[in-house]
């Protein structure tokens, strides 16, 4: 009898005509990626790279603003100088996501992109780079990704993964599914984070004082009822039609109304485009620049702030990485159908060890710490199943480092639709926890607001360990807490305690 390959659970993919033990005769990047095996086709993989790429490529954009234009203690911005570097941190950051997601593609053979991790760039900018030079600050990234490279290379990673109960995995899945749709509605304006000002206790809104207001939001919302449209009546490529058409039309509304950017200098239009400005752009190929490539100093920290702080640096970035990285592949994976009876998905080991030296790599090339990305999601609900889809996105990232001009057409506010809808797809697996259960109901209801409440994926993983643990103690069941759930709760006590420690010990 054959077996499903890579350890899939047999319900994980729906039957195929053909046996999964005839690869006779089947083209070398069919058997290569198990495409037929895993039920999806070529063209499926081609279309969720296209769509993945265009989701996440606002980071070739968004990146250099992070990092750009903040100074280090030295007063230099990154890559040296007295002026922002945007052209170079953008060339780099698409050079590094185009390598490092083609070897995810090709090593671990799954639909998972990694590029310059958000939030990860702003510690990195405003708390790390702001007390120490740039080399020192990236040099304190490449230390940690190397040594999350030997948590996965002794197991620790993935022993970690495993002692994670199913249904846990699960709401880890469904919070990043409400966190995504929530990323994609800011980033088009749907809802605002309301200013101090306002007078009120409210955090977000809708729109400008309770209303959608200008061009771009409504361009936002033509693409996403375009996207449910094709979507439901079941078109093929439903996702990268809707974003293609959607572009067209916010490069026909700029043209039209002139709208421009939100932010232009020292001018805030909360009306504009919320990164890029849809406009066919003079030039389609520029030359790159990577002179940032290899700017670290891999101890120079210890020198500038000292050895207990650089250390309280790398351990905040690492734990940070190590469970977003977790959450996302799973995300992923039960997306996906690609998930085994436990909860993993196929070869997490090598996921994760393409995901460790992404972070080590990204502090080489001076753009920050590396990391997968959710916004895969988006390509396998085109359908994306195997690493193809990976190495066509990262072709697309290496080919943006040339046709950067091209990549800016396309707005924020037609692509972030997408998200929305992933976001529905990965919320339906709610249905697969026992809410009746309280031991696993409240840290997975934990788990599931947090991440979209706090922004942040770690923060969500963290408060459903700590509840799975206090749940179990209280209910006098500590038995049933494996070892290293002991282990990952006090790391994120320490996690969420970490600035009255560092206070405590400086």
């Amino acid at each position: 009898m054959c077996d499903w390959p890579d350890g899939l659970a047999v319900h994980a993919t729906p039957p195929v005509a053909r046996s999964p033990c005839a690869e006779r005769g089947t083209p070398v990047v069919d058997r290569f990626f198990k495409i037929t095996e895993r039920g999806s086709t070529v063209g499926r993989e081609i279309r969720g790279g296209v769509v993945t790429f265009f989701t996440m490529a606002y980071i070739i954009v968004l990146n250099p603003l992070i990092l750009g234009f903040a100074q280090d203690a030295d007063g230099q911005f990154l890559g040296g100088g007295s002026a922002p570097n945007l052209p170079t941190i953008a060339a780099c950051t698409a050079l590094v996501a185009g390598v490092l997601t083609i070897a995810m593609g090709v090593v671990a053979n799954y639909p998972l992109a990694l590029a310059t991790g958000l939030g990860l760039n702003a510690f990195v900018a405003f708390s790390i780079a702001s007390g120490m030079t740039w080399a020192d600050a990236m040099g304190l990234v490449v230390l940690e990704g190397l040594v999350i490279l030997a948590l996965v290379l002794t197991g620790f990673r993935t022993a970690v993964f495993h002692a994670v109960p199913a249904q846990l995995k699960v709401a880890i899945s469904v919070g990043i599914g409400l966190f995504i749709a929530l990323i994609g509605l800011v980033d088009a304006g749907w809802v605002r984070r309301l200013p101090d000002a306002a007078n009120t206790t409210v955090p977000v809104g809708f729109g400008i004082n309770g209303s959608l207001q200008g061009w771009p939001v409504l361009v936002f919302a033509f693409g996403l009822v375009l996207m449910i449209t094709l979507f439901v009546r079941g078109v093929r490529g439903a996702i990268l039609i809707s974003i293609l058409v959607t572009t067209v039309v916010a490069i026909i509304v700029e043209a039209v109304a002139n709208v421009g950017p939100t932010v232009n200098g020292d001018t805030v239009n909360p009306r504009g485009w919320n990164l890029n400005v849809p406009a066919w752009p003079d030039s389609i190929v520029d030359l790159p620049d990577f002179s940032l490539l290899g700017t670290f100093d891999l101890f120079g920290s210890f020198e500038r702030v000292g050895v207990v702080t650089a250390l309280l640096f790398v351990f905040t970035l690492l734990l940070a990485d190590f469970f977003d990285t977790m959450g996302t592949m799973t995300a992923i994976g039960a997306e996906a159908g690609l998930l085994q009876e436990d909860g993993t998905p196929p070869r997490t080991q090598r996921i994760l060890v393409v995901d460790s030296i992404a972070a080590a790599a990204g502090g080489a090339a001076g753009v920050s710490s590396n990391t997968s990305y959710i916004e895969s999601a988006s390509g396998v609900g085109e359908g994306a199943r195997t690493g193809l889809a990976s190495v066509v996105t990262g072709l697309l990232f290496l080919l943006a480092t040339i046709f950067a001009p091209l990549v800016e057409v396309i707005p924020n506010e037609a692509a972030v639709p997408a998200l929305v809808l992933v976001g529905f797809l990965m919320m339906q697996q709610v249905k697969n926890i026992h809410w009746d259960d309280v031991e696993i109901a409240i840290p997975a209801f934990l788990t599931i607001i947090l991440m979209p409440f706090t922004y942040s994926i770690s923060v969500g993983i963290g408060a459903g360990f700590l509840a799975f643990v206090v749940v179990k103690t209280a209910r006098g069941k500590v038995r049933e807490i494996h070892p290293l759930m002991w282990v990952v709760a006090f790391l994120f006590v320490l996690y969420f305690a970490i600035e009255p420690v560092r206070q405590l010990i400086g």
